[in-house]
């Protein structure tokens, strides 16, 4: 059995969490490389799949397994140099299976968490959206509470992991926009709206809309010199820009119906700005208002929560800088 026990190097320069992994002993097998979700979960004496009871309505999550992957792009995927330079190539450990949503959160489960609906467009079984970093933080601390298990966004090193199920392509289907297409929505074929999870094709590990529909919130802070700061000669051990009390700018990944094919790579890093506030009506504007509808978020129920996450919580507040 493959098995990597981690050593903690960590450095606080700034607001980073770094830690590098060394090849010493470890609690949980890494994924293979070969086997599916279900041959890992049996390995490692797993549930393949997490289903919670929101009060008549089911959040289903997919096992995701402990493993290393090159994360970012490789050269000439991104259009430009600052891109790619953005997209820095680098080795990550996944120390720790966690449970990911199969599909991107709907407002079904939102709202029966949260008692309300922020989306604009309507509807049950699609994703929710015109919520900001903030009302997916919240969600996930209510719904712990609710369920009475840690639920969190994922870091951006969790979600490209995820996404990628192993492959090493623009996207987890392959690299063409045909490619693209069969697995997520865009703007070449979403037809100008946002759609229900689960119509088109998932991943090797089982998980719908990864790339376009709504692009998905995840915990880091942006900061497009993150990637430089990281080891190039050993993986590195769940890179994590921490949140701060900062409202912008949060890491937004996968793409979304509105954006262009490239914008929906599996190493494409776009994030939150003010301009997504700029409609709010009220004065003062609100911390939680927020005008993408193009934005969502799926949450992560960790096998065992992480050392290093936690007890963390969103320090915005309404006098928050953005």
């Amino acid at each position: 059995m493959n098995k990597l026990s981690l050593v903690f190097l960590v450095s606080l320069t700034g607001p980073y969490l770094i830690a590098t992994a060394q090849p010493v002993g470890s609690k949980f097998a890494l994924w293979d490389g070969k086997e599916s979700v279900a041959e890992y979960a049996k390995r490692t004496k797993l549930e393949p799949t997490l289903t919670l009871d929101l009060g008549g309505v089911k959040w289903e999550g997919t096992l995701i397994p402990a493993g290393m992957f090159v994360m970012g792009s490789p050269p000439g995927e991104a259009k430009t140099e600052k891109e790619s330079a953005i997209e820095k190539q680098h080795t990550v450990t996944i120390s720790e299976p966690f449970y990911l949503g199969k599909y991107e959160l709907t407002q079904a489960q939102y709202e029966k968490v949260m008692g309300a609906n922020p989306s604009r467009t309507k509807g049950a079984n699609l994703p929710v959206h015109n919520v900001s970093w903030q009302d997916a933080d919240d969600y996930c601390t209510k719904l712990s509470e609710k369920v009475k298990r840690k639920a969190q966004l994922p870091t951006e090193a969790q979600w490209e992991y995820a996404c990628r199920a192993g492959t090493t392509t623009a996207y987890h289907s392959g690299n063409t926009i045909a490619d693209l297409s069969k697995v997520g929505w865009h703007a070449g074929n979403s037809g100008g709206k946002l759609h229900p999870g689960g119509e088109l094709m998932p991943n090797a590990w089982g998980l719908y809309d990864m790339h376009g529909n709504v692009a998905e919130y995840c915990l880091d802070h942006y900061d497009a010199k993150f990637y430089a700061t990281l080891p190039t000669t050993k993986p590195t051990l769940m890179p994590l820009k921490l949140p701060s009390n900062r409202r912008y700018s949060y890491v937004a990944r996968g793409g979304s119906w509105i954006d262009p094919a490239e914008r929906c790579r599996s190493a494409e890093r776009a994030y939150s700005v003010p301009d997504w506030q700029k409609k709010d009506p009220q004065a003062p504007q609100s911390i939680w208002w927020n005008n993408a509808d193009w934005v969502g978020f799926r949450v992560v129920r960790a096998v065992e929560e992480h050392e290093t996450l936690k007890g963390m919580r969103s320090k915005i507040t309404k006098e928050s800088p953005n």
